[in-house]
């Protein structure tokens, strides 16, 4: 097995272990991969790249909410309705699932609560780009290398 044929199993094998056995990625991330083709060989990459930019701004955002005075739990509860939006359509399910709890615990107005999502988020979002960054590490090295990326079914 040449070099190209081990890192194209290694990216299946990644792919298939973020899917199912760690349920980081659903069925939209492989509708995303489908989208991308030689005219736009880098649209994933920049999709999850203004996902992860989204993501910063959205966490700061939603942690100098807790600091004030008052908090406005609509004001949090907006941000992490966008935040559930853009990880679905990047079908990144932990995080989708996180916001989905987090929903529940603004409309309780439950501080505690809210507060241990906004750093569940923090954490998933981490994992979840080291992850994608591991990927799109093996997607560079296949490529560099004159193979194509596999196609996911």
């Amino acid at each position: 097995m040449d070099a190209i044929s081990q890192w194209r199993k290694q990216w299946f094998d990644y792919i298939q272990y973020l899917r199912q056995e760690k349920g980081f990625l659903d069925d939209q991330f492989v509708q995303l991969k489908k989208l991308q083709d030689e005219n736009s060989p880098d649209f994933v990459v920049e999709v999850i790249s203004l996902f992860f930019q989204d993501s910063e701004k959205l966490l700061n955002n939603m942690a100098n909410s807790f600091e004030q005075e008052v908090v406005d739990f609509k004001q949090i509860d907006a941000h992490v309705h966008q935040f559930k939006g853009s990880s679905a359509s990047i079908g990144a399910m932990r995080i989708k699932n996180v916001c989905v709890t987090f929903k529940n615990y603004c409309e309780a107005q439950n501080m505690d609560g809210c507060l241990r999502c906004l750093q569940q988020l923090q954490q998933e979002c981490s994992v979840l780009k080291n992850k994608l960054e591991k990927l799109l590490n093996l997607e560079r090295q296949i490529l560099a290398a004159g193979g194509s990326i596999p196609v996911l079914e």
